[in-house]
């Protein structure tokens, strides 16, 4: 019988986290899951119990090496939050900033940095990393955003994590949706081609429990290890699309480096 991987999943209680986390607790003979996260309350909110969660800060390094303890895995699912400073007046477009200690370059990259420092001292085998198309292009709205360069700032990262020697899985989705997972046929590209060129003209998109069950499927295939992705989708009414079942295939569409 094989033993349960050891999964540490920070960002645990994110939108697409808290669907990570669930996900690997429905495969209870192939997983054993933690989460780690900043707010209590919220992992009781969501979770309805603090079992089997740690409580920190990924800014602050200390707290990691517990919650790192044993683990075989670790997927980092966290990222800077921004803030509208106030609601816009008519006409006028939402001004923002990040809050003290959780912009872009001390959340996406520093604290991801302390996770895969304190990652390969506990000896992790595998790190998957979900970040966000647009590293590439420093004009992207997201990057212009409070003047964060958060995709930048997290492209920094994932650089660090290659140059590490852990093996990597770096998944770059597109614009996440809150709609229902495995009813599309999932698309894997690199290096931005398709914010510039769209493949067929479909959006630049996909729903957070893709990415999930992405997540998931790279813990499991050997053919996901040491490859850095763009990931999308065809949008679920696309005429000949065919619903993505087979991820050792995606997988071996990628490619390894950034």
């Amino acid at each position: 019988m094989t033993t349960p991987l050891q999964v540490l999943v920070t960002g645990a209680t994110g939108r697409t986290g808290a669907i990570v986390v669930q996900k690997l607790q429905q495969r209870p003979g192939e997983f054993i899951v933690q989460g780690y996260a900043r707010s209590e309350a919220k992992v009781r909110e969501l979770f309805g119990t603090t079992d089997g969660f740690y409580l920190g800060d990924v800014c602050n390094p200390d707290g990691l090496k517990a919650a790192l303890e044993g683990c075989d895995a670790l997927v980092i699912l966290t990222s800077a939050i921004p803030q509208m400073k106030a609601p816009p007046l008519p006409g006028q477009r939402p001004e923002f900033i990040y809050p003290e200690g959780g912009t872009p370059e001390q959340v996406d990259y520093q604290g991801q940095v302390n996770q895969i420092d304190a990652a390969r001292a506990a000896g992790v085998k595998h790190i998957v990393l979900v970040g966000s198309m647009g590293g590439t292009h420093e004009q992207h709205p997201l990057n212009r955003m409070a003047n964060g360069n958060i995709l930048i700032w997290k492209r920094r990262a994932e650089a660090d994590l290659i140059k590490s020697g852990i093996d990597y899985t770096i998944i770059r989705a597109g614009g996440l949706q809150d709609q229902p997972g495995g009813q599309r046929e999932l698309l894997v590209g690199k290096d931005d081609e398709w914010l510039t060129h769209p493949p067929d003209g479909i959006p630049t998109a996909i729903p957070r429990s893709d990415v999930a069950e992405v997540v998931v499927q790279a813990l499991r295939a050997p053919s996901a290890r040491n490859k850095a992705f763009d990931l999308i989708s065809k949008p679920a009414d696309t005429p000949g699309a065919v619903v993505t079942e087979d991820f050792h295939a995606l997988f071996e569409q990628t490619t390894p480096g950034l």
